[in-house]
Parts: structure tokens; sequence; C-alpha cells
């Protein structure tokens, strides 16, 4: 299938300069997007997404805000104005808080001048399994709170939303082809899973709907990122 922009995501998350800077310089050109975490911006700090940008890459800021409205409201400001490309809020954090993220997004776009990132809502982390969900209180399938989440997060006005690839083709039937989908917890063949209790591999992700996949250690912690990257987009099929 033709797409019109590059699907993976190489996520940063790491907490030292040099790496960031050793890293940058390997996948310069040969990725377009790369995604800003939490262990990386409460690191080395805004900077950061600056100093990726001087590389040319577009900013997934992957920081999962979940807060009060006006708590929230600001931070997305402040990350529109670091001219970043998509920002990730907690479904969870309910209603009034996704549209005050998607209500900054428009407003500061509009005054810094700076193109309106996109809006994803994290629905269901792909660390959880069925045995947390019920740790914490969820009932029922995981898949169907995904899907009410996902339902929320548009009705917000969202651009769409992050979620693990076992639940892709219930979104897309539900949700139709609209909403952006970016699907972390991708592993290699064979590759151990982790901390990702719900991961997937790229190919089977792409086919199912994600617009993005988001893909770390398979390329980060390999002595040749560059390669390790290319071996990912052709075990994806994307050449």
């Amino acid at each position: 299938m033709a797409r019109s922009h590059d699907p993976l995501i190489v996520a940063f998350d790491m907490d030292d300069w040099e790496e960031v800077r050793r890293l940058a310089e390997a996948l310069r050109g040969c990725v377009e997007t790369v995604k800003v975490g939490l262990q990386l911006y409460t690191s080395l700090g805004p900077q950061a997404i600056d100093e990726l940008k001087s590389y040319g890459f577009r900013i997934f800021a992957d920081l999962k805000l979940h807060d009060i409205p006006n708590t929230v409201q600001g931070a997305v400001k402040g990350l529109v104005k670091r001219d970043v490309d998509m920002i990730s809020v907690h479904a969870l954090g309910g209603r009034e808080m996704l549209k005050a993220a998607v209500q900054a997004a428009d407003e500061e776009a509009e005054a810094s001048g700076h193109p309106r990132p996109a809006v994803l809502g994290v629905t269901v982390l792909t660390s959880l399994s069925e045995q947390a969900a019920l740790e914490v209180g969820w009932n029922g399938r995981l898949d169907e709170r995904v899907l009410s989440l996902a339902g929320l997060c548009v009705s917000c006005g969202l651009d769409g939303v992050v979620s693990s690839a076992l639940e892709l083709k219930l979104l897309r039937k539900e949700l139709g082809e609209a909403p952006l989908i970016v699907t972390p917890g991708i592993r290699m063949p064979g590759a151990p899973v982790h901390d990702q209790a719900r991961s997937v591999e790229p190919a089977a992700a792409l086919s199912w709907g994600a617009d993005y996949l988001v893909v770390g250690r398979a390329v980060t912690r390999e002595p040749d990122p560059r390669s390790a990257l290319q071996m990912v987009r052709r075990v994806a099929g994307l050449g």
C-alpha cells in the first residue's frame, strides 16, 4: 500500500546527551519522526526537543499528559511553542481534559504561527495485561475498554489514538479510517516481549490499520542503529 508518510517512529528512550546525539546522527535522513518520552524529557528537558529538531526530525511528544484540564492546557501550549508534530494525552483524563488539550493546540498554533500538532489519546498502555487491568478495578475485556476510550477521544475532537496493535482491527471497524492510530509495543520476530504485555510484529500492525509504529529497542540498542532500522523496514514490508 502506498503511503504519504514514513510510518516508523523511533523512540529515543534514554537520558544522556551523548547517546541522543550519537543515535540522532546515525538515523539522520533515514526516519522522519522520533519520539520524545518521559525518560528523555525529564532527564534532559525540553531542550531535547530542540536538539532533535536540529537534525531534521519530526517530533512525537509522547508525554501522556494526564492532569486537570487547566494544567494540561498549559502543557500542550508549551509543546506547541516547541513546534512538535504530535502530542499524547491520557484518554482517562476525561472529556473536559481532552477538549482542553484540543483547544490549547488550536489556540497556540494560531498564536505562535506553528503548525498545529496532532493530539492523540492514549487508550490502554501496552504493558497492561488483563490481570493488571483487574487489579486496578477494570472489569470486562480490555478491547472493549480501548474502544470506549478511543470513541471518547474522537468525540472530543482529537486527531487519533495511541493503541496496541491487538485492538487495531476493532478500532478500524468501529471508527473508520479517519482517526490516526499510533501503535507502540512493536517487536521483531523472535524478540523478547520485555515489558510489553501486548506486543505485535510490524507487518501485522500495518496490515491491521496502524498509521504509525513506534519502535525502540530493536533499533536503539543495536550496534548499528541505521542498519537495524532498515531491517525493521524490510520485516514490516516497507522496502
